[in-house]
């Protein structure tokens, strides 16, 4: 039944009897799509309807004539004219709507942004500086290689005897000569060293007097050493080391003394023999830099060789000089 027109309502709900849950969903999805229909761009072509009681509530569009019908059961639904709107299409209003809706969120996230760039700003203020970068000094190649020039002293035992003679005695004289060694190091701390140099030694008779004063001879030496060394490195410059090892004498040049003591004694022939002896070392090196260093090496060798000579061109003597050498020395190491 049509009555007069009025503002539109939502529709009043009614209830037969007992609460329905259900019903009561249908019934506000309908009306929110009445509510949909108008404010879309939908206009009617005649004047709302007033519908009391009824079951069916008809709306036509005045664009395509279309009659739009919507059920509702058991309630009152009063309609009245609309206000006209801009006849748009519902893509249109979508369209519009989704503009709105992106402006809305860009907006929301720049201002997220902005406020996240000052947060970012005052942590940052508040981390302390960074520290300044510094390139690490470059790592030169080692080198296992070193050489020593020393000055070395030679200072023997003065010790022998003549077999033939009870009481006799021998004694040989010190030298200082030039010495050159060369290390080669097989780790930071273990190196093998090699001793070069020659020697020159007189060699005299002591004891009774039939040897008393008596010149024996001379003889070179050419002594090649050959250690095993422990180098100690947590000294900074001052490296000191240890060593042991093995010497290997060679006796050349040798001549007798061919003249006759106080008791006419008189060496014809003299003959050193060649001998190998146990060596024990210890030193250090001071480095000035890492090149050049100051070096003191001290070498005790064993050294007893055996002698033989003949006596006023007819009699042969055997005998035994005991060298036992302290060999002292000091100069300059180059370290490569």
């Amino acid at each position: 039944m049509v009555g007069t027109a009025r503002r539109a309502s939502l529709p009043t709900l009614r209830y037969p009897g007992h609460f329905q849950p259900l019903a009561i969903l249908r019934q506000c999805a309908h009306a929110a799509l009445i509510r949909f229909s108008f404010a879309s761009g939908v206009r009617n072509a005649e004047r709302p309807l007033c519908v009391g009681g009824a079951t069916v509530a008809r709306i036509r569009t005045k664009r395509t004539g279309d009659l739009i019908e919507r059920n509702f059961s058991d309630r009152q639904v009063s309609l009245c004219e609309s206000q006209p709107v801009r006849n748009r299409s519902y893509w249109q209003l979508l369209g519009t709507f989704m503009k709105i809706k992106t402006r809305t969120a860009v907006s929301s996230l720049a201002l997220a942004a902005g406020l996240l760039g000052f947060a970012a700003a005052g942590s940052a203020a508040d981390l302390p500086a960074a520290a300044p970068y510094v390139k690490a000094p470059a790592v030169e190649a080692w080198n296992p290689w070193m050489i020593r020039l020393r000055a070395l002293g030679v200072i023997t035992r003065d010790s022998g005897s003549v077999d033939q003679v009870p009481g006799s005695g021998v004694k040989t004289s010190d030298a200082v000569i030039p010495e050159l060694d060369i290390s080669y190091f097989f780790t930071r701390n273990i190196a093998a060293e090699l001793i070069l140099g020659a020697t020159r030694h007189d060699v005299t008779g002591t004891g009774v007097p039939a040897t008393a004063g008596l010149d024996v001879g001379k003889a070179w030496l050419l002594p090649p050493t050959l250690t095993l060394q422990y180098h100690f490195t947590e000294f900074g410059a001052f490296k000191p080391y240890i060593g042991a090892g093995v010497n290997y004498t060679v006796f050349f040049s040798q001549s007798a003394g061919n003249a006759f003591n106080n008791a006419g004694t008189i060496v014809t022939s003299s003959d050193l023999h060649n001998t190998a002896a146990p060596v024990a070392q210890i030193g250090f090196d001071y480095m000035i830099d890492q090149h050049v260093g100051l070096n003191v090496d001290i070498k005790k060798i064993w050294l007893r060789p055996d002698w033989s000579g003949t006596l006023a061109g007819t009699l042969p003597v055997t005998g035994k000089v005991n060298l036992d050498p302290w060999l002292i020395g000091t100069g300059i190491t180059y370290k490569f």
